[in-house]
């Protein structure tokens, strides 16, 4: 391995206060802030190391700070600030290539003259980070691991993808994919946790990792990013969807298969983490977090006001039966389940990826073991989004056309579940009914803050659950 990547040196003091006033303007602009309508007040550095000399004419950091800003309304105050990693680049100055890439100029401290910017669009140092995973280095306080049972081949060309929001993407040469998570917290990762668990069952529904990076600060230890196999040609779940449809053809087969997918990954889970039982004593609690919620939403959303007593229902009736004695099964599933987590390789097979669940949840809370159907009831919400993604033909009224494509898909999905189980989800339909609904709910507060065009999607489906028996 270069000497470059093995050395340790920190970096001189007063790195990050010359960075503070570009990082504050260039935080918040891009995708995988999850601060955003916040300005950042400032920052502190957790870690900085050094994978580059800044001395020669490229430099690259590795960082971890935090970034301070006021608290949301009704938030704690004195809560520190949402931990981020980032990857900076020195130059002295930019070539056009990488002008998109520009974080700025320093005019002060210790790369004072030089420019500083987003590394992951340039492939030297993309190139940095798959040697020190091949090689297994450890510089300052990261850790690079690997599954030497893989092997990871060098030349391998890096390009970003563009498409993340959440986190960043580098594939090397069609071969592997870097994931590398932007908000970090400490602890056991399930983007980690869980293709591992897959891959020692043998589930080849989700690609095995090959290699991670980790970092170790002060005892804990922090999952940084995930290398797993790039399935070449694949097309992502959603995007397909959304051909399909509007070319007006048939999904259902698709989402049979999908469900089929969904199903294997499942079984593999409960195989391989502790599976639990959910009576009234667990199911309780489960029913008053959704039930706060939708109040919450309420307050938030006023026009979900005259549907709140029907949607309710669907929590009260799950709690009634639960005090009935019934039971669940709870285990650790997906998370965050929707057709944009899904691939289908150019021979027809799907896979599930991106195990993260929702970023802005508790870890321990994403960690919790869940009933399947949270799983199945947001691949229906993501039919259903599709479904509403086709244009309405103008001067049209009623249902979209395209309401029979989500209904046909939802079954199918459903029934190729059930293959591969023994049980359909729609013979549980209480508990699927309280998580679809759960689920809707949190969409109208989404939509309504972030995508208000898009808020008729998530409405349509509350009068529809609010007027389920």
């Amino acid at each position: 391995m270069s000497e470059a990547v093995t050395r340790t040196a920190p970096p001189g003091p007063g790195l990050l206060a010359s960075l503070d006033p570009l990082l504050r303007d260039w935080l918040p602009r891009q995708r995988w802030f999850a601060g955003k309508g916040r300005p950042v007040t400032g920052l502190s550095l957790v870690t900085a190391t050094e994978l580059l000399p800044a001395k020669g004419p490229l430099g690259l950091y590795h960082l971890l700070a935090r970034a301070h800003q006021p608290p949301v309304p009704g938030g704690t105050e004195g809560v520190p600030g949402d931990c981020y990693q980032l990857l900076i680049g020195v130059r002295e100055a930019l070539p056009p290539r990488l002008a998109p890439a520009l974080i700025g100029h320093l005019t002060e401290g210790p790369l004072a003259g030089r420019t500083v910017y987003e590394a992951l669009y340039d492939p030297q140092p993309a190139e940095v980070l798959l040697e020190a995973l091949r090689s297994r280095a450890r510089v300052g306080g990261l850790r690079f691991e690997r599954d030497t049972g893989q092997e990871i081949r060098t030349g391998l060309v890096p390009r970003m993808m563009t498409a993340e929001q959440s986190n960043s993407s580098v594939v090397y040469g069609d071969t592997f994919i870097l994931k590398l998570l932007r908000r970090v917290v400490p602890g056991v990762n399930p983007d980690l946790e869980l293709p591992l668990a897959l891959a020692r069952e043998g589930c080849a529904r989700v690609p095995a990792p090959t290699a991670w990076m980790r970092a170790e600060l002060s005892g804990e230890s922090y999952v940084l990013g995930v290398l797993q196999p790039f399935v070449q040609g694949a097309s992502d779940g959603w995007e397909l969807a959304l051909r399909e449809l509007a070319k007006g053809q048939d999904f259902a087969a698709e989402a049979r298969a999908l469900g089929r997918a969904t199903a294997e990954v499942h079984t593999a889970l409960a195989r391989a983490l502790p599976v639990v039982t959910l009576g009234h004593a667990r199911v309780g609690p489960l029913v008053e977090a959704m039930t706060e919620r939708l109040e919450a939403a309420v307050r938030a959303v006023p026009l979900l006001r005259p549907h709140a007593p029907g949607l309710r229902t669907a929590f009260e009736a799950l709690a009634d039966l639960s005090a009935e004695g019934h039971t669940w099964t709870a285990q650790r599933i997906h998370g965050d389940l929707h057709l944009g987590q899904c691939l289908r390789s150019p021979d027809g097979r799907w896979s599930l990826i991106d195990f993260e669940g929702e970023p802005s949840k508790p870890l321990a809370e994403r960690r919790l073991p869940q009933p399947p159907a949270r799983d199945i009831a947001g691949m229906l919400r993501s039919f259903d989004y599709a479904a509403h993604s086709v244009p309405r033909v103008p001067g049209t009224t009623g249902a979209s056309p395209a309401t029979g494509w989500a209904d046909a898909c939802r079954a199918a999905y459903c029934t190729g579940y059930a293959e591969v189980t023994g049980l359909d989800p729609r013979t549980d339909p209480v508990l699927l009914r309280a998580f679809e609904t759960d689920k809707a709910v949190y969409e109208v507060v989404y939509e309504a803050r972030h995508r208000p065009d898009w808020l008729p999607v998530p409405l349509a489906a509350v009068r529809r659950l609010a007027a389920s028996p």
